[in-house]
Formats: C-alpha cells, sequence, structure tokens
C-alpha cells in the first residue's frame, strides 16, 4: 500500500521509523528487534538509510521483510548527497527490484570530510533533486520528503525555507515528514504558515521519545530543537533514575501525540530507535484512541 492511500484513510493512525545494522553480525538482532516493533501492526513503518548508502542493502533487505512477511506498509529511505547519478539510478532500480514504492528522499548529511569541499560540481546538492530523479524514473514512486518547524539548519531563515520546502513539493514530493520536535505549538505554527504559502499535501509529525538523559544532548545537536521548561524539567528531575526517566519520556511523547490527534493531526510517526518496549509502550498508552 502508498503512505499517501493510508494518510488518505479518514482514520488515526501511528508509524514507527526503525535503522538497519551497520554491520553484517548486527543484522539478526536488529532484523529482530524491528520485527517486534511490526507486531504492533503500525500504519507502516520507515526504514533508515546509512550515512554515504554503506547499509543500503540492509534497508532494502528489511523494508522487504516488513513488506512481505509481515504486510506492513514500508517506506524506504534514499540519500543522495556527494552520490554520482550513476550510484542513484543503481539504488532506484534496487528498490524497484525489490518491489518498493514509498520512498523518502533525503539529501543526508554531509560527511565530515566533505563540509569544506567545493559542492558546486555535485550531481546531487539538495533533495530536490533526488526528489525529480524517482519521479524520472517512476511516477508510481509514492514520494516522502523532510520538513523541518524549526527552519532548516542551512536555511537563513523560515521564509527561505518554506519556498525550498515548496519547491521539493512541487517537484513531486506527495507528503512531509517532520524532523523531531518537542512543543506542538511550533509544528501548528509551521503549519499554518506553510498551508499560507500553498502546501497542501500531507504533513506528519514526527514525535522522538526521549528515554535517557545522553538523548537530549544528541537530539538537539542534530536538530537543533528547542527544549520547552517542562521538558527541561523532565530531564533534570529523572535523568539520574534510567527506569524514572524512560517512563517520564515515554509519557511525554505519548501526551505530545494525544495533543497532535485533538487538535486534527491523524497521522504521527514515532522515531522508536529500534527499541520494541517503546514502541509498545506508546502503541498501548493510546490502544483506545487508535482502537
Amino acid at each position: 500500500m502508498k503512505i499517501n492511500d493510508i494518510l488518505n484513510q479518514n482514520r488515526l493512525s501511528l508509524s514507527f521509523e526503525v535503522f538497519p545494522p551497520k554491520t553484517e553480525t548486527a543484522f539478526e538482532s536488529v532484523k529482530a528487534a524491528v520485527e517486534e516493533i511490526a507486531k504492533l501492526k503500525p500504519a507502516f513503518m520507515s526504514v533508515t538509510y546509512g550515512a554515504g548508502g554503506g547499509t543500503s542493502k540492509y534497508t532494502l533487505d528489511i523494508a522487504k521483510s516488513l513488506k512481505d512477511r509481515y504486510s506492513v506498509p514500508t517506506l524506504a529511505h534514499l540519500t543522495c548527497v556527494s552520490s554520482s547519478r550513476e550510484t542513484v539510478a543503481q539504488k532506484i532500480r534496487e528498490i524497484q527490484a525489490y518491489g518498493i514504492k514509498n520512498v523518502m528522499a533525503l539529501r543526508g548529511d554531509i560527511p565530515k570530510e566533505l563540509e569544506d569541499a567545493d559542492r558546486s560540481g555535485w550531481d546531487y546538492r539538495h533533495a530536490v533533486d533526488l526528489v525529480k530523479e524517482l519521479k524520472a524514473a517512476d511516477r508510481d514512486f509514492c514520494i516522502g520528503g523532510a520538513c523541518y518547524p524549526e527552519v532548516h539548519p542551512e536555511s537563513k531563515d523560515q521564509e527561505e525555507d518554506i519556498r525550498h520546502l515548496k519547491e521539493k513539493v512541487e517537484a513531486g514530493c506527495d507528503f512531509l515528514t517532520t524532523q523531531m520536535f518537542f512543543d506542538n505549538n511550533l509544528l501548528y505554527d509551521f503549519l499554518r504558515k506553510i498551508r499560507r504559502a500553498g502546501i497542501t499535501v500531507p504533513i506528519i509529525p514526527g514525535i522522538m521519545p526521549i528515554t535517557n538523559a545522553n538523548q537530549i544532548e544528541r537530539a538537539i545537536h542534530l536538530s537543533g530543537s528547542y527544549v520547552p521548561p517542562q521538558f527541561k524539567s523532565l530531564v533534570d528531575r529523572f535523568a539520574g533514575d534510567p527506569a524514572a526517566m524512560k517512563q517520564a519520556g515515554i509519557a511525554y511523547a505519548t501526551n505530545q501525540i494525544i495533543d497532535l490527534y485533538e487538535n486534527g493531526i491523524k497521522n504521527v510517526h514515532v522515531y522508536s530507535m529500534n527499541k520494541p518496549d517503546v514502541a509498545e509502550k506508546i502503541r498501548a498508552n493510546l490502544c483506545d484512541i487508535l482502537g
């Protein structure tokens, strides 16, 4: 099933993101964790793409397993940063060979060793370039893209960011998933702005459950997310007690999701980090809401 068909259904849904192993030796343990999450019967599951494409085969193997063995619609990530057109074309052919129709088109993080490199000659400098390539390769792809309620870290301001986002949608994105955020009001403000700008595709909020204190520093570093006082107090109070921090983090994420549903959002994506217990507890907290 295509993601846009799921999003057009008039009911609440929950989906999860997982990531492939970095090495072959870790494949079976990661696959087992991912399959436990699949048993929760989410609306769909997204599978990330390793930096530089090093785990791309694992991404497709896991996505195909979820689709074929568990009948869970899958969304395979694909990045293009510093890749050649030949490399991307090969990856697209592999996606097609695996029978995957949902693709998350991302630029990807710039490798550290290339941060100061001249990018003018790169085949792909932005995600919009990959969206165009996917659309040209297969009109039947359902293409997702990323958006940033708090502004992409490389954008001058939100106005510029939304302008680039509209270009990505016009190039062929069928839906957008947000970067993590911890204050729902930021999302609601962002939605008002992009709708005024003429961006009408479905937006899926991405929620990151923070279950240990070390996660928060990394999450803020990666996303630049604003930390509201309520969430900061939670971390300050429970950081020293791992079990309490985990429970509080799951509760905070659950409350965010419930508030989103209350305010008309129908589809929420959880960055579950290959943690079946966290995914299961969030799903259990929403069991009567989701039905």
